[in-house]
């Protein structure tokens, strides 16, 4: 089972469980029913802002529609051996495909707050996407590369070695400049 399939049934069980049409859960996360339909049929992964955005309209947190396992104790990943890749689609709700790839690092730990991924990011392709905002903050460590964060009205290019932490209420885009780059991500969000 894909991980678009995945995130697609729990998004619908949790969805069915709580006794809302596709329209209700819509209305609560600001997405179009369209998008959530194909996030339930699996078609598609959005980025994580409306991932985010339906998790809280759910009540519950990210690593919720994530999560394989859950595991009570710690959860460990060998350097030399990093989880699957999640590939989220664009910011634009007809997208398929985005410049980030993550490896999450803590898959299945249960009750957590944060979420840390490793993250491959490419240089953009075409125009710049929109700016996209969720509650929380993030926390981002330049590995390897440059990457360049469109953060409000500000710009930012980073380079390995690198940190930068931020409210992600404030619209805020990451995205490599010149090469690849690879980046350690902590995302906080509440719900």
């Amino acid at each position: 089972m894909t991980v678009e399939t995945k995130v697609g049934a729990k998004v619908r069980t949790l969805r069915e469980s709580r006794g809302l049409t596709l329209e209700q859960l819509a209305d609560q996360c600001e997405c179009h029913a369209s998008l959530l339909e194909k996030i339930e049929a699996g078609d598609l992964l959005p980025s994580l802002t409306p991932l985010m955005n339906i998790a809280r309209a759910l009540g519950i947190r990210l690593g919720t529609l994530l999560d394989d396992e859950p595991q009570n104790g710690p959860v460990v990943v060998r350097g030399d051996h990093l989880p699957r890749v999640i590939r989220f689609s664009g910011k634009d709700p007809e997208a398929t495909s985005s410049n980030l790839d993550f490896h999450t690092l803590a898959g299945g730990k249960q009750d957590r707050h944060m979420e840390p991924f490793v993250i491959d990011v490419q240089p953009r392709a075409g125009a710049m996407p929109p700016l996209s905002s969720h509650e929380g903050e993030e926390f981002i460590y330049v590995l390897t590369g440059d990457i360049e964060i469109n953060y409000g009205q500000t710009t930012y290019t980073l380079a390995a070695g690198d940190s930068v932490y931020y409210d992600s209420i404030v619209p805020h885009d990451v995205h490599a400049k010149g090469g690849a780059a690879r980046i350690l991500a902590v995302v906080y969000a509440p719900y």
